[in-house]
């Protein structure tokens, strides 16, 4: 970690109310966290008693955005095996006859080299950090720890392979392996799941005080066939076992009842919305408008790139308001504002990163610059609405996690060749059946 110096920026400021200010000024980071936010002439109480701060590098911005890291809160980042491999199925041909017999193949190396082609991904969307649900959560830390990535993990478990006590070994691991990696409770959806290893889930979240995640009523049929099996959606089955003592929240969560709506809000629980994947697979479109007027949390996703096909978080903020709109009737609900504070705050808060949930003093330093002196960003007159409408990846100059730029102008710093990382993807799906 470098110490570094912003300067001649706009801030975005994250408001409480889910509205956002922009100043100028600078921005000063020291080691991984935000030190300072102003217009420099009063920057010298950043130093403690007779330190002296050494400053590794000044950027100067050039009137460009600095603003908050997007967090991607529902993603299976080593799935960019997969893309564009089975596409224009059906969710349950997809997953059942495509993606679950590839996924038998892959191995524990196989994921680490995955996880670093997706984080670059991620990287030039100006995502800072993810919450990711994929197999060998050690192998898929240490990709990130490695990079110097944020990740947070929930487990995928279901009836195709270990139980609720592989869970809890993968708890206790990833926990323990650094502060840019930690692990919550989860499984994979009720569909694929027993109800003993759903009580195993329910007891760990119970051990842990952990928030419980998992795939929730995606699609009308798991709703069905849910109730068809236990009597309650899925959302009513997770509370009945107890699973959200502790808080949580469900990815997708498109086919909801009145009861799912209350049980959400009464808890306190994330809606996890992937608009573009729910698209792609013709899910459905979540009822966005409705957990807000409820005041029910909305993070935002890109779920994998086998779904998506794209780890952009431009386009699913695009989507997540346009498509409230078209779902509505409605032109003036979920406004832009919504949408971004979606994107980074409420992604942040979903995953447990409340220290990199804004830029302020002594928040971590995940930052990105956009570039404001871009055709599709003029003129400014209103530059969040611009992000979310007009922005794309094209726009992302700079992304820093932790206080370390992993990409810049093009670039990648994350100790590894771009081309190798690319050919390794290639032979890995290139030996699968």
């Amino acid at each position: 970690m470098a110490n570094t110096i912003f300067k001649n920026a706009k801030i975005l400021q994250t408001n409480d109310d889910h509205t956002f200010d922009i100043i100028e000024g600078e921005l000063w980071v020291k080691g991984n966290e935000i030190a300072y936010i102003g217009d420099g002439k009063d920057a010298s109480s950043i130093a403690k008693d007779d330190e002296v701060v050494v400053w590794d590098r000044t950027i100067d911005c050039e009137g460009n955005l600095l603003m908050p890291g997007f967090k991607d809160a529902h993603t299976h980042t080593a799935m960019v095996f997969l893309r564009s491999f089975a596409d224009d199925l059906p969710l349950q041909d997809w997953l059942f006859k495509q993606v679950f017999p590839r996924e038998d193949q892959l191995v524990e190396d196989d994921i680490y080299w995955l996880d670093i082609l997706g984080i670059m991904e991620y990287l030039t969307s100006g995502i800072t950090s993810n919450f990711d649900m994929y197999f060998f959560p050690p192998k898929n830390a240490q990709a990130s720890i490695d990079c110097g990535f944020r990740t947070v993990q929930t487990s995928g478990m279901n009836n195709f392979g270990a139980g609720p006590e592989a869970v809890e070994e993968n708890y206790n691991i990833v926990n323990g392996m650094g502060d840019l990696v930690s692990f919550i409770i989860g499984w994979h959806a009720e569909y694929t799941t027993s109800m003993e290893r759903m009580e195993g889930i329910a007891k760990l979240a119970e051990k842990y005080k952990s928030p419980v995640f998992l795939h929730n009523s995606e699609t009308k049929t798991e709703v069905e066939e849910c109730k068809e099996r236990w009597g309650k959606t899925p959302t009513q089955l997770c509370e009945s076992l107890g699973m959200y003592e502790y808080g949580g929240g469900g990815y997708h969560c498109v086919h909801m009842d009145e009861e799912d709506f209350a049980i959400m809000k009464r808890r306190g629980l994330y809606a996890v919305t992937n608009p573009a994947s729910n698209l792609k697979l013709a899910s459905g479109i979540a009822p966005i408008k409705r957990y807000l007027d409820d005041g029910i949390h909305v993070a935002i996703g890109t779920d994998g790139a086998a779904s998506n096909n794209a780890l952009d978080m431009f386009r699913e903020m695009y989507l997540m308001g346009t498509l409230a709109k078209v779902r509505e009737n409605d032109a003036a609900c979920v406004p832009a504002e919504e949408v971004l504070y979606s994107a980074t705050a409420q992604g942040a808060r979903c995953m447990g990163l409340c220290d990199c949930d804004s830029l302020a003093v002594g928040k971590k330093a995940d930052i990105v610059l956009i570039d404001l002196n871009q055709p599709n960003m003029q003129p400014e007159n209103n530059i969040t609405k611009n992000i979310v409408y007009a922005g794309s990846k094209s726009n992302v100059r700079l992304t820093m996690v932790d206080g370390k730029v992993l990409y810049e102008d093009g670039r990648f710093d994350i100790g590894f060749d771009p081309k190798e990382i690319y050919a390794k993807a290639t032979s890995i799906i290139g030996r699968m059946r």
